[in-house]
């Protein structure tokens, strides 16, 4: 079976003759790098949920150990969470082209046989099969969340945390086994670069050194050669820049019309003052006109002195109103400019029920009747901060009922989930 060109477990069944240890080599280091960047913004961003106020902000059930929680996530920088997700979910997509050209320069391991010829060998076999499958599952679940398309079973907030320490793990283990060697193979392809010139992509540099003559990447049977191997590279390259240059306007005013891929990246939602970025219309959201009405909205607001419940007139004329400019920045990667943002501080709401020094950690919910986040918590210094209001204007005008109105949370560095709107109920204390 092994030698029969007609099955996949032969090494004569895949005739390119761009694959080769240098060409994989080439791809594997810039996912080492890109990968490596991916994870740690992909932690940052769970730490940008407070996840220490769980069950509330936090999804991922029996999370155990990985799960740790270092710090209260800062309100300074105010566009930390905004940076973090534009460079989290850009160069995810930027790397899928990469992604994909890694996978078929190695599609022949996959099938060769045998399967395993000793234990270390079925141990990086085993690794191999985890780090492919975990790597098509994170960038297929975070693509399709970008793209607002739910059709996986179950939340994909754990699905997509859980399946990110498989693949990291395997991701790991793999690099540790693999970097030495794709280094060595690009110290010898600059060395022939700079000696004889670049190889057009039959195989024979392959053919040069132990290691290679044992590489069942190489073809014994080469196909006639339709680009070189450096050309292929710069085709993989183009790619990604053309994903990037359709995708990373989402976080630019200026450039958002060339967002193509991006689900927000199309006209705004609107004109005016409110007419930026929004997460999910008041329709979308079941929110009943009836109970946002002058007559019938009343904020609840409960603290250590008992509860008080305030009409949105009440709430302008009674409570000092201040004034930030703040983004709003979406775990989907997309993020809005400052919106010049007016309404009560929120340190000020605390001390209205009995926390007149430094105030606790606060929970919302809203009038939206179901959702994931129609509840969400704050942390104390997320409360404290002078910048943090519940909003009853935007850029001048009142909220429209697509931004939140009548009130709605602004909080800098927020995940935009955690910024509810159409407020109806703030619980100060600890969580």
């Amino acid at each position: 079976m092994r030698d029969d060109p007609l099955l996949p477990s032969s090494p004569g069944f895949w005739r390119s003759p761009l694959r080769g240890t240098r060409f994989t080599s080439v791809l594997g280091l810039v996912l080492l790098v890109g990968i490596t960047v991916l994870f740690v913004t992909g932690l940052v961003s769970y730490a940008a949920y407070n996840p220490g106020l769980s069950p509330v902000n936090d999804k991922t059930p029996d999370k155990g150990i990985l799960g740790f929680y270092l710090f209260d996530w800062p309100t300074g920088p105010h566009w930390l969470y905004r940076l973090n997700q534009g460079v989290h979910v850009t160069l995810g997509i930027t790397l899928i082209p990469v992604l994909l050209a890694k996978l078929w320069s190695v599609i022949p391991r996959l099938f060769a046989l045998p399967p395993a010829r000793s234990l270390a060998h079925a141990l990086e076999r085993v690794s191999l099969l985890l780090l492919v499958g975990g790597a098509l599952f994170e960038f297929v679940t975070g693509v399709l969340n970008v793209q607002l398309d739910y059709v996986f079973p179950g939340s994909f907030y754990p699905l997509h945390f859980y399946g990110a320490w498989v693949f990291f793990a395997a991701f790991v283990a793999h690099a540790l086994l693999k970097t030495p060697i794709a280094l060595r193979n690009l110290r010898r392809l600059r060395q022939e670069d700079e000696g004889q010139g670049e190889d057009e992509g039959q195989g024979e540099d392959e053919e040069k050194g132990e290691d290679e003559e044992k590489d069942i990447l190489v073809t014994p049977r080469p196909a006639e050669p339709t680009v070189s191997r450096r050309g292929a590279l710069w085709f993989v390259g183009g790619g990604s820049l053309l994903l990037f240059a359709t995708t990373a306007g989402q976080n630019s005013d200026a450039l958002r019309r060339t967002a193509l891929l991006a689900p927000h990246g199309g006209g705004d939602p609107g004109s005016g003052p409110n007419g930026f970025q929004i997460n999910k219309t008041a329709a979308y959201a079941g929110i009943d006109a009836a109970e946002t009405g002058e007559d019938a909205w009343r904020l609840v607001v409960t603290g250590r002195t008992g509860t008080v419940r305030l009409s949105r007139a009440r709430l302008a004329a009674e409570l000092p109103l201040y004034s930030a400019a703040l983004p709003i920045a979406c775990v989907e990667g997309w993020s809005t400019s400052d919106q010049w943002w007016r309404g009560v501080r929120l340190r000020d709401l605390a001390a209205l029920v009995g926390y007149d020094g430094d105030p606790p950690d606060l929970f919302v919910e809203s009038l939206q009747p179901r959702g994931a986040f129609r509840k969400a918590a704050l942390r104390a210094n997320q409360v404290a901060d002078p910048r943090s209001l519940l909003a009853l204007y935007v850029n001048g005008e009142e909220l429209s009922p697509d931004h939140g109105y009548p009130a709605r949370i602004i909080v800098p560095a927020a995940p935009g989930v955690l910024n509810t709107k159409w407020v109806a109920r703030m619980t100060f204390g600890d969580l």
